[in-house]
């Protein structure tokens, strides 16, 4: 080994020690929320395929039910060859970004390649050395990247206090060219959700700029499936609206929801829109097909938000701490190492869990994050509140 990887090996074995080393393992997915690895068939409670879309059969095949060779090249080519600002903008992302604008009552819609390709291009195209962030604590990585690599000054507020933050919006405010208020919708780790009527107040009070991430909220909140805004009667308040693809839509890029104004000056200046080559024709053509079945996704969103208020009603029932009150359930052990082992045990059950650790979230807060699909039967979660008590102890 060279003194890199010397040095490199020494931090794993770091990790290892403290419980905190990862690695990637390949499943299959199967149908009914299950995932196959190896061998063992497990209840997949790890994924974010919250409507079930991704092991749908039937809509996968009414999708490819259209497969001909008129249209291979145009709708169903694996790649785009370029970036959208190049060759690589098919029409098939004017239709996605039209519908979205629609669906959401924006003027316009900018679709990226990921939720982070989006988060972390947003705020540095937006936000500069006379500008401030405030930003929820609990903030997804991929904004605090986004924030990290954005000139403007950054101050995170403590999760969901917003006295805290109406202090730093009445102190800051008259200092900054622009203050953005930057939060998630649905926190990814809490699974608690943000109170939208409070910020939207602050944003219009102290005239912020909201930035808000729906990603665990998009298609599964809300009666169109548009998120915690839709819910809350808010969207119309909100500046930056982004929302994935990745978890409810079991596709692949994200988008974020603006007026005309924004959509121009970010294809302009967005660095992770226009120097990476843009989604291939196949993934913006099941986007679009999956647009107007979204929206009547009511009974797939109602059976998550019951599946989910059991489990915690099952949880709670065995002496154990959970939060949140969304389809993320997370079961809070402290201890690293505990939660490793808890989640072995649970995966020999038949169960897949994942142990989340530092720095995903912050010392001492190790946990089991539960995530639930509208595809799951409630028989097949009877018993997990039991079996994660004994995990655990």
């Amino acid at each position: 080994m060279n003194v890199l990887e010397e040095r490199l090996q020494a931090e794993l074995q770091g990790l290892e020690q403290q419980g905190l080393l990862r690695g990637l393992k390949s499943v299959d997915r199967i149908a009914g929320g299950r995932i196959r690895s190896g061998e063992s068939r497990l209840l997949n409670l790890a994924g974010n395929d919250y409507l079930g879309i991704g092991s749908n059969q039937t809509l996968l095949d009414e999708f490819y039910s259209t497969l001909s060779a008129d249209d291979r090249l145009g709708s169903y080519n694996p790649g785009s060859g370029s970036s959208r600002l190049m060759t690589g903008n098919h029409s098939g992302y004017e239709q996605l970004e039209q519908g979205l604008a629609s669906l959401y009552g924006t003027e316009k819609a900018l679709v990226f390649n990921s939720g982070y390709h989006c988060n972390v291009g947003l705020l540095p195209a937006l936000a500069g050395k006379e500008d401030l962030i405030l930003a929820d604590k609990l903030c997804h990585a991929s904004l605090i990247d986004g924030m990290r690599l954005s000139r403007a000054r950054l101050i995170r507020y403590p999760h969901a206090d917003y006295e805290r933050l109406e202090g730093l919006l009445r102190k800051h405010t008259p200092s900054f060219r622009t203050v953005f208020i930057v939060t998630e919708s649905i926190f990814s780790m809490d699974g608690d959700c943000a109170d939208l009527s409070v910020l939207t107040e602050l944003k219009q009070h102290y005239n912020a700029v909201l930035y808000l991430d729906e990603a665990h909220a998009v298609g599964v909140r809300g009666r169109q499936g548009r998120g915690l805004a839709e819910e809350q009667g808010k969207g119309a308040e909100v500046d930056l609206l982004v929302g994935t693809f990745g978890k409810a839509w079991a596709g692949q890029g994200a988008f974020v929801a603006c007026s005309r104004i924004l959509y121009d000056y970010l294809v302009n200046r967005v660095r992770s829109l226009i120097f990476t080559t843009g989604l291939p024709p196949v993934s913006i053509h099941w986007l679009d097909f999956l647009l107007p079945q979204i929206k009547e996704m009511e009974r797939e969103r109602h059976r998550l938000a019951e599946l989910a208020h059991q489990l915690r009603q099952g949880l709670r029932g065995q002496g154990l701490v959970t939060g949140g009150n969304s389809q993320i359930v997370p079961v809070m052990i402290g201890d690293a190492a505990r939660a490793v082992a808890a989640a072995g045990r649970l995966r020999s059950s038949g169960f897949q869990v994942n142990a989340v650790r530092p720095p995903t979230v912050p010392e001492g807060t190790s946990r089991l994050r539960l995530t639930l699909t509208a595809a799951m039967e409630t028989e097949q979660l009877s018993a997990l509140p039991a079996l994660i008590a004994r995990a655990i102890t």
